[in-house]
């Protein structure tokens, strides 16, 4: 089974940048990291791959409120961490998922 390597980096830009609460970032890293679980599991089918991504995405889009009581937001730069983050993970397990399909519950 393939796994990503412990090293990976994710939500890069988000982490860099004091506008986003490190304790938020960590929560979309860990909807991510379920992600990345499901994937290392082993061979899955387009359409289970794109359930677990709707869930991640869903689970995001429900800490925006959190991201506003702590004066940030998932804006532009977020979008695209988050986006660049996954879109890399997907290219590593040879998913063939475009990102904005990948990403088609967001509402960021």
């Amino acid at each position: 089974m393939k796994k990503l390597d412990s090293e990976f980096n994710y939500l890069l830009d988000m982490y860099e940048d004091s506008y986003y609460p490190s304790f938020l970032v960590d929560k979309i890293q860990l909807n991510i990291l379920k992600v990345v679980d499901f994937l290392e599991e082993g061979d899955h089918s387009h359409e289970a791959v794109q359930e677990k991504l709707d869930e991640m995405t869903l689970a995001i889009n429900e800490l925006q409120d959190e991201f506003y009581q702590n004066d940030s937001e998932i804006e532009t730069v977020a979008r695209d961490s988050i986006a660049i983050t996954v879109e890399e993970i997907l290219q590593y397990f040879e998913i063939d998922i475009d990102i904005e399909e990948a990403l088609r519950e967001r509402d960021w």
